[in-house]
């Protein structure tokens, strides 16, 4: 017997209109695969029950009638009943604070938790994710902030004309504006204060290249890193071009102590044998638009003392804008001291007094740190994210979850992804466990 699926309304904040699977999906899944889908009433999500409805779902009010419950973002704890299923991004996994009550919430009412983030396939790459929607939204925020910081500092500027992505009515929407910033770029030029403008993608994945593809809309030469000295030489840039940089791990770090070729696998394998180098880049920056998966034992790409030292040494720095996509507080960029949201999704951060002021005012660089920019763009992100997670939704509905963690039949890339197994942590997160005992 296959059990029964809710897809439950996201609450989290007003913000947030995804859903982890589409309507005509589930249409596909009730007829193709016998599955009964139940969809919770929601007046915010991005299509309409009757959407559901329409295409044989039914709406409800509650969780109550299903076994399994599909979401996108964390459960609030109240919610989580015995013994059920639940998948849903649960930011778990490095022992999160914020999420450590929730986690152990679930623990003791012995549900089953399926995190999305670690959904993977036999190479470790994951299968369903919203990292090229976050570089979309992110990269339209962080130019929304640019235009927002020049007007601060009384330079014109055709950045000025766009806006948050969350306030337009779809992506074809904001790349139309932003392509026609393109056109006035490309015809008029930039003012003398602002060329030549350099952006920097720290990182090359899913995030780094939706990013890209945002600012693919503007009039842009790629440059190597290693050639971005050059560019600041007389009479080689140009005021209707903008100049983009890709960084990978090897220009952003050096092996420590006896001189080593950068070798990868050493560096994933080893990240204490490097140091960072991005201080050598900063300088020549306009924007940074950070990309890039961090933890703790990684060396950051931006540290406040390389702020602090770019903001001692020049009386005008010309970094403006830091877009943080991957936003890990205090991560990468150690000048992310907090997450921001869409009713205020910027900062100003000071180097000199290790100070930050919420808005585009301020000496010192401007911070983008929303973390949950899918949401800013919910059709898009909702169609892309229900397509990868589709074809894993009849094996789920297939599982048995009564049994045995080895005998549940479920397929290898979602088993990895098993965080909790009837309120107890599964072989490979059995780490988690401190978490919920030293941090809730």
């Amino acid at each position: 017997m296959k059990n029964k699926i809710v897809i439950r309304r996201e609450d989290k904040n007003p913000w947030e209109r995804r859903s982890p699977l589409i309507p005509t999906h589930v249409r596909e899944l009730i007829h193709e695969h016998a599955i009964d889908i139940f969809v919770q009433s929601s007046p915010n999500r991005i299509f309409a029950d009757e959407d559901f409805s329409r295409e044989g779902a039914e709406v409800v009010d509650s969780l109550a009638k299903g076994s399994v419950i599909f979401a996108v973002k964390e459960i609030p704890s109240h919610l989580f009943e015995r013994h059920k299923v639940y998948l849903f991004f649960s930011h778990t996994i490095k022992g999160q604070p914020a999420n450590m009550p929730m986690l152990k919430k679930m623990v003791e009412l012995e549900c089953t938790l399926i995190d999305y983030e670690c959904i993977l396939d036999e190479n470790g790459q994951r299968l369903v994710f919203f990292g090229h929607q976050a570089g979309q939204a992110g990269m339209i925020d962080t130019l929304w902030t640019l235009g927002q910081r020049w007007n601060v500092l009384g330079f014109p500027n055709s950045f000025s004309s766009i806006r948050p992505a969350f306030e337009y009515p779809s992506l074809v929407a904001a790349k139309e504006e932003i392509s026609k910033v393109g056109w006035a770029i490309k015809n008029r030029g930039l003012d003398p204060n602002q060329a030549p403008l350099v952006c920097g993608f720290a990182g090359y994945g899913h995030v780094s290249k939706g990013a890209q593809d945002i600012f693919s809309l503007l009039p842009a030469d790629e440059l190597s890193p290693g050639q971005i000295k050059d560019l600041f030489k007389k009479g080689r840039f140009v005021s209707d071009r903008l100049y983009k940089i890709v960084f990978k791990e090897e220009h952003m770090v050096e092996s420590i102590g006896k001189k080593r070729r950068f070798d990868l696998q050493d560096y994933y394998d080893h990240p204490e044998r490097y140091r960072s180098v991005f201080h050598n880049y900063l300088s020549s920056l306009t924007l940074l638009v950070n990309c890039i998966y961090w933890t703790p034992q990684y060396p950051r790409l931006v540290t406040r003392k390389s702020l602090e030292r770019l903001w001692t040494e020049e009386s005008s720095p010309r970094l403006q804008v830091i877009g943080d996509i991957s936003c890990d507080v205090e991560g990468a960029i150690e000048c992310t001291i907090k997450a921001t949201s869409q009713a205020q999704p910027v900062f100003v951060f000071d180097p000199l007094e290790g100070k930050a002021v919420d808005g585009c005012q301020g000496r010192g660089v401007a911070i983008m740190a929303v973390d949950n920019l899918p949401a800013e763009i919910p059709l898009e992100s909702s169609l892309f994210f229900s397509q990868s997670l589709k074809p894993l939704v009849p094996l789920i509905a297939q599982a048995d979850f009564s049994g045995s963690f080895d005998q549940c039949h479920l397929p290898p890339s979602v088993k990895k992804a098993v965080i909790l197994y009837r309120g107890k942590f599964t072989p490979e997160y059995k780490y988690m466990k401190n978490f919920i005992s030293t941090r809730s």
